[in-house]
Order: C-alpha cells, then structure tokens, then sequence
C-alpha cells in the first residue's frame, strides 16, 4: 500500500535546486527574493500539492493556535450551544479548536486533559464533571502555564477564571414561583452530589422551604444522574409508595421530560395536580406539553464570554482571573 506523503519546503527546495529558506521567503511573498524564482516556486509548490504547516509555523512562534474544550457530555444542547457560540468566537480570532467530552466520568477527563497538553494547545476551556478528582490536574496544567476557565460547573477549590450563573438566587426565585403558587409539597429531583452545582440547587430548595416555614421533608429529595430515565424512575417509585408531592423542582430538563412523560402516562394533570419546573431552558422545554417552566440559562453568552477569557489568559498571562456572573431568566409556561 502506498503511503501518502506531505509536499515540503524541503522537496520543493530538492527539485528547484535552490535553499529551504529560499524557498520558505518566496512562498511568504518576499520581495527581496526575485520574481522569476518567487514565481517559480508558488508554481511548483501548487503543482506538488504543497499546503503550509500552521502547527510548526505556531510552534516555532511558541504557540499553537489551538484552544481546547472538554465538556462532561454532548446528549442535552446545553453543553452543544456553549460550544458552538464559544467555538465562533475563537475562529474569528483564528484559533483551532479541539472538542472532547469525558462522559461524566473523571478519569475520562484526565485522559483528554493530558490530551489537550500532548497537542500543546494554548488553553482550555471547561465544564468539570466532579468537583474534586482532578483538581491536581487542574493545577499541574496551571503551573505549566496553560490557563483554563471553568464555565457553568466550575470547581471552589481553585483560583481560575469562571463563568457562571448564581445557581442559588435563581433556585430560590423558582422556589418562591412554586411555592406562592400554592404548593407545599415540592419534590427536588437532584443532581449527582459530584457535581458543584447540586449543593448550591439543594441549599436554594432547604433554603426557600424555610423561608416560608414550610417543614423540610427528607423523603422528597431526591440526588440522581441528569437523565430522562432517572425523571421516570423516581416519579414511578413515588406513586407506587404514593407518597404525596403537588411539585417537582428539577436538576435539569431532561430530568423535567422524564417526570413529565411518566406522571401524563398515569392520567395526572400537568399543572394542575402536579407542577413541574427545572434549570436549563434549551429547546427541549419548548417541544413537550404543557412547555417546561425553566431557569433558562444563557448558553451562547455564556460560550462566548469563556472564549473571551482564554483569549485573554493567552495573550496576557498575568491577566487578572475573574468569576464572572451571568444572569439567568426565568422562563414561566404552561408547566406551572
């Protein structure tokens, strides 16, 4: 089998009989190198197939263009709609991007971080799917003077660049949205406890029931993976004990499909008997009846502020590192 094989300044200098710096001026249009030979050169260089080598040409100008992006998963578009605004940001500045997801699994995550370092990208931009496990990595990465924001889960227990939304304000809001609409009995669909996010959504909910002297019941809430699945299992598990709820306030949306689908497939009345709501806000509240009432985070701005700050952490090293807080709507529909 033949093996393909990349023209270079080098076999372009080969055939002309001229040298690699010669060459390497001519293709940068130097006018110091003659016509006829710049010519030449351009003509040969089309005719071998020649494309220039972007990565030796960053890595020679210690970089490499390259800003990595590791998310915890691509199922739901919230993670999709960071990426894609954050990923136009950096095109326009001319960064390549390299895009991994760790499956919400941290050694997973390990792995594509000492893959972002193998390919020398100039920072990385995060959504960390535990809270600790890989803090020393992060810090390695830190001290070999590749910087990295953290955006949406972001972990506590290190100085970094972050983008966030205040996860506690708006739980309470949503809470406070329930709760006055006459419901005490508000079940709390969790996220895992490895996820940052989760204390802050767990202490809103403690918070809020307090707040209106409602008792705190342990038996409606509920920590669990952010899955549809996982929605349809705790509500089915609920009925069946017919322990008694008129809310759910969940993780997330697909947890709020998964409730959703199994309590309309038992004949109960969405809002009526039963209200449900949760974070995230992407289409998919838009496309179930009754639509989800949502804490609707902004993805897109959010995906572009991250870009903003590598960029930032990449051209001025000693920049300041900030947490910056993005506000969230609260999105009220028919599910409430």
């Amino acid at each position: 089998m033949k093996i393909m094989k990349y023209t270079t300044i080098k076999d372009i200098a080969k055939e002309l009989d001229i040298s690699k710096s010669t060459v390497s001026r001519a293709l940068s249009g130097d006018s110091n190198v003659s016509k006829e030979t710049r010519e030449k050169v351009v003509a040969l260089a089309n005719k071998m197939g020649y494309k220039r080598n972007d990565i030796a040409a960053n890595l020679r100008m210690q970089q490499s263009k390259t800003v990595g992006i590791i998310v915890p998963e691509m199922v739901t578009p919230f993670f999709m709609y960071v990426i894609m605004s954050a990923q136009k940001v950096l095109d326009e500045q001319g960064f390549k991007v390299i895009i991994t997801q760790s499956h919400e699994d941290p050694q997973a995550e390990s792995y594509n971080l000492k893959l972002m370092e193998n390919y020398r990208v100039d920072g990385i931009i995060m959504s960390v799917c535990h809270s600790d496990i890989n803090l020393k990595e992060y810090f390695r990465l830190q001290e070999e003077g590749i910087p990295i924001v953290f955006f949406d889960r972001v972990p506590s227990k290190i100085h970094a660049c972050k983008v966030i939304v205040n996860d506690y304000v708006k739980s309470m809001l949503m809470m406070e949205h329930l709760i006055r609409s006459g419901r005490k009995r508000i079940l709390h669909l969790a996220g895992p406890a490895r996820i940052p996010n989760t204390e802050e959504r767990k202490k809103a909910y403690k918070d809020s029931l307090a707040k209106f002297k409602i008792p705190f019941d342990p038996e409606l809430l509920i920590e669990g993976e952010n899955e549809r699945s996982e929605g349809e299992r705790v509500i089915r598990d609920f009925l069946r004990k017919k322990i008694p709820f008129d809310a759910i306030f969940s993780f997330g949306e697909t947890l709020s499909i998964g409730a959703l689908s199994y309590i309309q497939s038992q004949g109960i009345k969405v809002p009526e008997e039963i209200a449900i709501c949760g974070f995230s806000g992407t289409y998919l509240s838009t496309i179930v009846t009754p639509q989800l009432t949502a804490i609707q985070q902004p993805f897109e701005k959010m995906g572009r502020v991250s870009a903003e700050q590598i960029i930032k952490k990449i051209n001025d090293p000693e920049s300041s590192c900030e947490t910056i807080i993005l506000d969230a709507e609260i999105v009220i529909r028919q599910s409430t």
